[in-house]
């Protein structure tokens, strides 16, 4: 096994506006609404935590601050229930409170893409491979995604995208991969298209919303053009980098909830009820009801 410099920090996007959650989203950002009793951003710091992330770099936008607060100590909160005698709620909010001087927050000032986005964060992540985790995508897996592609990592080295597969004919979608020979529990990826045109993808494996990539991104994107929708795409960077460095994939074996649908949230909030024995017998049987309702 090739020793590869240690991924320690993921980056993480959490400036968008959300306007498809509008009202709610109006006043609170889209990564605080919850996914049962925990906001969606928890459930993907969890899964690089246990991928051994140690260092968190949001970059954020106006009216982004309770996320900021949602990471740090509520001390009015704490102390009422300290004084309630409240020591589980105590010793849940602590579990969820990262380490002091490992979350870094800085501002993306214009909407201009994703690229634009991570390309914010390079003066944080420095020279350092980091991770690229999409929020908005909740993952749900005996081994936890980034955890996996650590491993690839580990073993590849260079740069890993997740994939998982979706219906061919729905590829012209997505992000997707071509695959080549395996490499530890991945694969070399051959070539990436964003959106082919039917019929022409070549294979079914499409791009889900984490990466580990290297620092040679960041003066790719701040010179890459604006493409779709006017904006900075990452895949565009990604595919420049592609000319000079090793592109790895990592195939996701799990749920994959896009939280940024109303659709995908709904979801994400029925399934993870009821993978919850303190709840799952009273969501089981309403759920039961109202689809007997449909019939």
């Amino acid at each position: 096994m090739a020793q590869h410099k240690k991924v320690r920090k993921a980056v993480l996007p959490v400036a968008g506006l959300g306007t498809r959650f509008l009202p709610a989203t109006k006043v609170v950002p889209k990564e605080m609404l919850p996914v049962v009793d925990k906001p969606i951003i928890q459930y993907v710091v969890d899964e690089a935590i246990e991928a051994g992330i140690e260092h968190f770099v949001f970059v954020t936008g106006r009216n982004k601050n309770v996320i900021e607060d949602y990471f740090d100590i509520q001390y009015e909160l704490e102390s009422t229930l300290k004084a309630r005698n409240k020591n589980a709620e105590l010793s849940l909010l602590s579990s969820l409170l990262p380490t002091a001087g490992t979350s870094t927050f800085t501002r993306q000032q214009e909407p201009h893409g994703l690229g634009h986005a991570v390309w914010c964060a390079r003066e944080i992540v420095g020279h350092d491979p980091f991770a690229l985790i999409l929020p908005d995508m909740v993952m749900d897996a005996e081994t936890p995604c980034l955890k996996g592609m650590m491993d690839v990592y580990e073993v590849a080295g260079g740069n890993v995208v997740s994939v998982e597969e979706c219906d061919p004919e729905q590829a012209h979608k997505y992000g997707i991969v071509g695959v080549g020979e395996a490499i530890g529990s991945g694969f070399r990826i051959t070539e990436m298209v964003e959106k082919p045109e039917k019929g022409t993808a070549p294979s079914n494996y499409f791009i889900n919303g984490r990466y580990i990539l290297q620092p040679e991104i960041f003066p790719i994107l701040g010179k890459t053009a604006r493409g779709a929708g006017n904006e900075i795409q990452l895949t565009d960077g990604m595919l420049t980098l592609a000319r000079e460095q090793d592109f790895y994939g990592y195939k996701f074996d799990g749920q994959t909830f896009d939280c940024g649908s109303k659709e995908g949230f709904i979801i994400a909030n029925v399934a993870l009820a009821l993978k919850r024995d303190d709840i799952r017998p009273k969501v089981e049987n309403e759920l039961k009801a109202l689809i007997a309702a449909l019939k």
